[in-house]
């Protein structure tokens, strides 16, 4: 080889070395690259993947004066594979995940004036996870009210007894105030509650209780909203037992009550009813209280015709709000089986003080609050209200 030849050779190797390591052009920029990845030098990292999953947690982070009911957790682009909800103490909450993984719901409303920390996760499509976190804090309810019922815990009631709650104060979301008062039979019998007014909820089931059913009434009304702004401030439970049948049929016209006691034949019992100005009512009632001397009086009884009276009557079970009473009455043993002397009431014969052996007093003894006594035969025409005591077997199940 020629010097000039050799020369030129050199020269264009040179301008070669010069494009590959200076020249932005095709293929350049991957050899320097290339170059410095062997030489273990500064090329990136790949960066990581992330899951497409994004959860969603609501209230968001710091939130205060939070509803109870507003605690819902979802996601977009995957499922979610576990939530936990805490409050301050690090009592766990219970809740629901959907079938589809798309959400979860508390099982209850939470707490008020509560603080709660929340901890979501999910997955995408191929495996990734994420996770999403939450603290927020409960509001504190300016109002409450409280509910008060008829039921004691423990005691054995009569196969008619309605559990009869009384809201303290107006209750304007009665669908959410239902579902806060539950009744459960260890029978599975269906419970329904009826709303009458005066913030009143009575629940039944469609027939008589069966002797020996368990019944447990559930209230969770404390992180209720009733009426805007108000929220409930009971949460508690109560079991009663459903004790043997006794159902006591009073023919007004025929002056006899025939009293039907599982077990036991029938028993009929001659007793006298509301005379003909003062009519007994018509229908089922149910036995609400009992006392051994109770005193009544006519005043302020709606309706009642004659001379204002008061007595102190033995053996007193109260039917209805308005002064019903199967009673003692010490008038009534030339009554009884042959006409109708009283103001309303069902009497039984019976000594002024009350004879523990009289008709009444073996009755009143053999009694229970819930017993059932059905009324027929009497001239009265109007019916009996179903609030009127504990009156809701008047009412059929399809609008109760």
């Amino acid at each position: 080889m020629t010097r000039r030849t050799a020369a030129a050779v050199a020269a264009a190797m040179l301008s070669g070395a010069l494009l590959v390591t200076g020249c932005g052009g095709k293929g350049g920029a991957g050899g320097a690259t290339a170059a410095l990845g062997a030489g273990g030098g500064a090329s990136a990292a790949p960066a990581a993947k992330t899951s497409a999953a994004v959860v969603a947690i609501e209230p968001k982070d710091g939130a205060t004066d939070v509803a109870p009911g507003a605690l819902k957790v979802s996601v977009a682009g995957g499922r979610l594979t576990k939530v936990t909800v805490t409050d301050a103490t690090g009592t766990p909450v219970d809740g629901t995940l959907a079938a589809d993984g798309l959400g979860w719901v508390p099982a209850n409303g939470l707490a008020v004036g509560t603080a709660y920390r929340v901890s979501a996760e999910a997955a995408d499509a191929g495996g990734l996870t994420t996770t999403a976190t939450s603290a927020f804090t409960t509001l504190t309810p300016e109002r409450t009210i409280g509910a008060d019922d008829n039921v004691v815990t423990g005691n054995t009631f009569g196969v008619g007894m309605i559990v009869s709650v009384q809201f303290k104060g107006e209750v304007k979301d009665r669908a959410a105030a239902a579902k806060a008062v539950t009744v459960e039979a260890s029978d599975g019998t269906v419970v329904k509650g009826h709303w009458f007014p005066g913030n009143r909820l009575d629940l039944r089931p469609e027939t008589f209780w069966k002797p020996g059913t368990t019944v447990k009434v559930h209230f969770r009304t404390k992180n209720v909203e009733l009426s805007p702004g108000v929220y409930g401030a009971t949460d508690r439970d109560e079991q009663f037992t459903i004790g043997r049948s006794k159902i006591s049929e009073v023919d007004a016209a025929a002056h006899r009550m025939v009293v039907k006691k599982d077990g036991s034949p029938d028993q009929a019992i001659p007793i006298t009813a509301g005379a003909d100005d003062n009519p007994s009512w018509n229908g089922t009632m149910v036995i609400s209280e009992m006392h051994l001397m109770e005193h009544m009086k006519s005043e302020g009884v709606p309706g009642l015709k004659g001379k204002p009276y008061t007595a102190d009557d033995p053996h007193a079970m109260r039917l209805t709000a308005t002064g019903t009473y199967v009673h003692g009455n010490p008038s009534a043993g030339p009554a009884v089986g042959r006409s109708n002397i009283s103001h309303g009431c069902i009497g039984l014969v019976d000594t002024a003080a009350g004879d523990p052996n009289s008709t009444a007093g073996r009755f009143y003894a053999d009694s229970m609050i819930g017993d059932v006594v059905k009324v027929r035969g009497s001239i009265k025409k109007e019916a009996l209200a179903p609030d009127n005591g504990l009156s809701g077997w008047n009412i059929d199940w399809a609008q109760w």
